[in-house]
């Protein structure tokens, strides 16, 4: 008995559910990153702190996340990498100097308001892409818990894109070669560069990026603590001096902002949930 013959509805459908089972699998893959991270920093707090479960470390963090503006999987990482306060009933960190806000000087950051990290994200990819001449792009930060890399704000690129470089190690990439150097990093034509190995040629070629630049994101003292790369769909013979000047501009007030974020804003979270954790600070 010969079966029906395959029609256009039953490609479209088969091609639906094969795009909505990818979908669910990036979604989880995302979710198990953050879900492992979050849960190591909850069985620090309950032992910290003798707490009850971990539902109880849970919204710790949570209160602090939600009073400073700062993401979870930040506020884990950041637990997870700090010096265990001295004692539990004083500051964590008693003798940090507080520093001004820096100021950020291309016209994309204006609008941004104060201490927040994801406008500032947002502000260095569009300053970034309006410099390159193109809409595909995403920025990383250093990844503190893992070394390398991770994706925290995008534009203009696919979800298979994002999952595949949603973490990149030390090696096989323009960006970790950006950020190994502490130098930026053109790449003229994907499908040619040595840089890349062949599962990374192919996740890029993919979505529709034929060549890419990356900008570190510098401290005044010369540290990479994240990258922000523009994605174009033709090859590039290169930028100009100007561009580049420009781009080396924005990656280092970026970078400045960043670590001020870092020092300030995030460690007057840790200091909250650390009150909230020892008693002597209300919900």
């Amino acid at each position: 008995m010969t079966e029906p013959a395959r029609t256009a509805a039953d490609d479209g459908a088969e091609h639906d559910e094969n795009q909505r089972l990818r979908a669910e699998v990036r979604d989880l893959r995302a979710r198990a990153r953050a879900h492992a991270l979050i849960a190591e920093a909850q069985g620090m707090l309950r032992e910290r702190y003798a707490l009850a479960d971990a539902d109880r470390a849970f919204t710790l963090m949570r209160l602090a996340s939600q009073r400073y503006n700062v993401k979870m999987r930040t506020l884990a990482e950041t637990l997870l990498s700090a010096p265990r306060p001295q004692d539990r009933d004083a500051l964590w960190f008693p003798r940090r100097a507080r520093l001004a806000q820096p100021a950020l000087g291309f016209p994309a950051a204006r609008r941004v308001g104060p201490g927040d990290r994801g406008g500032v994200l947002k502000a260095v990819l569009t300053q970034t892409l309006a410099v390159v001449g193109t809409d595909m792009g995403n920025v990383q930060l250093v990844d503190r818990v893992r070394g390398g890399l991770r994706i925290e704000a995008h534009t203009g690129l696919t979800d298979d894109f994002v999952d595949f470089f949603s973490h990149v190690g030390e090696q096989g990439t323009s960006c970790a070669q950006a950020a190994r150097d502490v130098a930026q990093v053109t790449v003229h034509d994907v499908e040619a560069d040595p840089v890349f190995t062949a599962s990374a040629r192919e996740a890029i070629l993919a979505a529709g990026s034929r060549a890419c630049h990356s900008v570190p994101l510098t401290t005044p003292s010369g540290r990479c603590v994240g990258m922000v790369s523009a994605h174009v769909d033709h090859t590039l013979e290169g930028l100009t001096t100007a561009q580049l000047k420009a781009l080396e501009a924005v990656g280092a007030q970026a970078g400045q902002w960043l670590v001020w974020h870092e020092r300030t804003v995030v460690l007057d979270a840790l200091e909250h949930l650390h009150a909230l954790g020892n008693g002597s600070a209300q919900p």
